[in-house]
């Protein structure tokens, strides 16, 4: 508490509370949405196992409008990415930098969960556990990687996305919005390849009007970072391009209400009379998936949520002015990504505990027993969670104090390559990780190949966050 009250009395009185509180808001609706929608059952075996309870409650597919909270997060995640690069460029850093610094504060819990489950699924081998069982589980566990790809991914083209930006504008989503239409068509009519880089694409476009969001500071239309970039420091690609005109983004009230009827409308005629499903999460056995990949129908709905978050924008600053909601906010953030890398291990551990010791519920979805299993469902969840937060939170909450000391400056070529090389690996192995079946065979739980990447990208960062490689 002590160092909660120490933080909100050094907040900068610039800085976008309002931020902080939607990441914070986001990440804890996907917990307690994926938390409230399990069902548990029991396989042929008679071992626990789950799914989803929206293939069986029809009804609740409008509710995922706003349960669907990802654009939120990527939203939030683009305004941060450029404060961040922003600043970094004006003390004379680089890109590669850059880089090394988020990736700190992604890639050290995120290696925390990968080195205890992979610890785990081989003391599960030595035990002689069947190992398609073992990769269920692990599966289950890791199922936050899916959405921690396109993160990394969105995050390592923040440098050359927010030039892009700086130049064209709104312009950018637009188009990346058209690409993420083509890749509907491919889905809806072929080739359905054409429709993966909407993964990219998609949540790219978002991210973009975080970097919109930042626009609109109020320091912005002030003086400009050339008065604040070290004499030495080449010319930002950030910079403002003579002769361009560029598209804005407006965050006013009245800009709110025509994200929010124009969202809504569009997202209406996608899904009632065109072809995408209501529900913007994943229904169990549904041809099509709004966010597997990213489709119109959910940018549309996206574009909405964006609407009510200008339309609520000045209450809830008013709110974070206040001393005991803003130290909320903070000490959620501090531990943020802990909570949505682990709570899918929590409810693991619990229902094997519960399975254990015979006193594990498996009520039928939309059930009157079902429904009245969701409070302590939730409550032992939530105290599973704190647990495993209180181990494991502090390497986040150390990663967010991170400053790299050799980072600041501009590196070398060889520099640059090992970051991006090291990244890249991380990304491709969580990639491989999540696109493996749940039903595959593999000791460790995650793929051989796949751990072996992660371990070797993750521990060059590291290195390279310590100051190797930064001569020669």
């Amino acid at each position: 508490m002590r160092r909660l009250r120490d933080l909100a009395e050094r907040t900068p009185a610039g800085r976008e509370r309002y931020v902080d509180l939607l990441r914070a808001l986001a990440i804890t609706m996907v917990v307690l949405g994926h938390w409230s929608a399990a069902v548990i059952v029991r396989d042929d075996d008679g071992r626990p196992t789950g799914h989803s309870a929206l293939g069986d409650l029809p009804w609740a597919y409008p509710l995922t409008w706003v349960a669907q909270v990802m654009p939120v997060f990527f939203l939030v995640g683009g305004y941060a990415n450029a404060a961040s690069f922003t600043n970094l460029r004006a003390r004379g850093g680089d890109a590669a930098g850059w880089l090394l610094d988020r990736s700190a504060r992604l890639v050290r819990p995120t290696s925390v969960l990968v080195l205890v489950l992979g610890a785990a699924a081989a003391l599960a081998h030595l035990l002689h556990t069947d190992p398609t069982r073992t990769r269920e589980v692990v599966w289950f566990a890791t199922i936050p990687l899916w959405f921690l790809v396109a993160y990394l991914a969105v995050v390592a083209l923040t440098p050359p996305m927010y030039a892009l930006h700086r130049r064209f504008g709104m312009a950018v989503p637009l188009a990346l919005v058209a690409l993420v239409g083509l890749g509907d068509l491919g889905r809806l009519t072929g080739p359905v390849q054409l429709s993966y880089a909407n993964y990219l694409f998609g949540w790219l476009a978002v991210h973009q009007l975080g970097f919109a969001w930042y626009d609109t500071r109020p320091d912005a239309a002030g003086p400009t970072r050339e008065a604040t970039r070290p004499p030495d420091a080449a010319t930002p690609s950030t910079d403002e391009h003579p002769g361009v005109r560029r598209l804005r983004l407006p965050m006013s009230r009245r800009a709110g209400l025509v994200f929010l009827v124009g969202g809504l409308v569009a997202a209406l005629l996608l899904t009632v009379p065109g072809p995408w499903p209501v529900a913007m999460l994943n229904v169990p056995g549904s041809r099509l998936d709004n966010a597997g990949p990213p489709s119109l129908a959910l940018l549309a709905v996206a574009a909405a949520q964006i609407g009510l978050i200008l339309l609520l924008r000045g209450p809830a600053e008013r709110l974070l002015r206040r001393t005991g909601p803003w130290q909320l906010v903070i000490g959620l953030n501090l531990v943020v990504l802990t909570v949505f890398l682990w709570h899918l291990t929590a409810a693991i551990l619990l229902i094997g505990l519960l399975d254990t010791t015979g006193t594990l519920p498996t009520p039928a979805a939309g059930s009157t027993a079902w429904w009245a299993w969701r409070v302590p469902w939730l409550l032992l969840l939530a105290a599973v969670l704190a647990v495993l937060v209180a181990v494991f939170g502090p390497v986040e909450a150390r990663s967010s104090r991170h400053r790299a000391r050799r980072t600041a400056g501009r590196g070398t070529t060889t520099r640059t390559v090992l970051t991006v090389a090291g990244y890249a690996a991380v990304v491709v192995a969580l990639l491989v990780n999540s696109a493996t079946p749940k039903s595959a065979a593999e000791p460790l739980g995650i793929p051989a190949p796949a751990l072996a990447a992660y371990l070797a990208g993750a521990g060059l960062l590291r290195l390279l966050r310590s100051g190797w490689g930064t001569r020669g």
